[in-house]
């Protein structure tokens, strides 16, 4: 993929699921198969925080691969990692590469 495509795919991908529900339906539109270690890290922090924000902070393209620093922003509000819910906002910074290929994610590095 072009660097200006990657970099659409991923705004759209950020824009379809953040601060909304993510079934796998949707999910799978945007991540392949050979990144199952993402759907299941997006399933287990839905569970425990809700319809979590991805507030995009920078946004870097270079070819397939696509750079975000990012804050998440959501309540807590079911296990995570052991941790019992507790009700509180939590607001996370990270940064997740991605690589795009054939129109999906089909790598990240978190």
């Amino acid at each position: 993929m072009l660097t200006v495509e990657s970099r659409a795919f991923i705004q759209q991908y950020l824009e379809a699921i953040s601060g909304k529900a993510k079934p796998p339906a949707l999910v799978n539109q945007y991540i392949a198969d050979s990144d199952e270690a993402l759907k299941q890290h997006i399933a287990g922090a839905e569970a425990a925080f809700p319809h979590y924000a991805m507030i995009t902070e920078d946004l870097i393209a270079e070819g397939e691969k696509v750079v975000v620093r990012f804050t998440m922003r959501a309540t807590h509000q079911g296990d995570f990692m052991g941790i019992p819910a507790t009700g509180r906002p939590v607001n996370v910074p990270g940064i997740i590469i991605y690589r795009v290929a054939d129109g999906k994610i089909v790598e990240h590095w978190m």
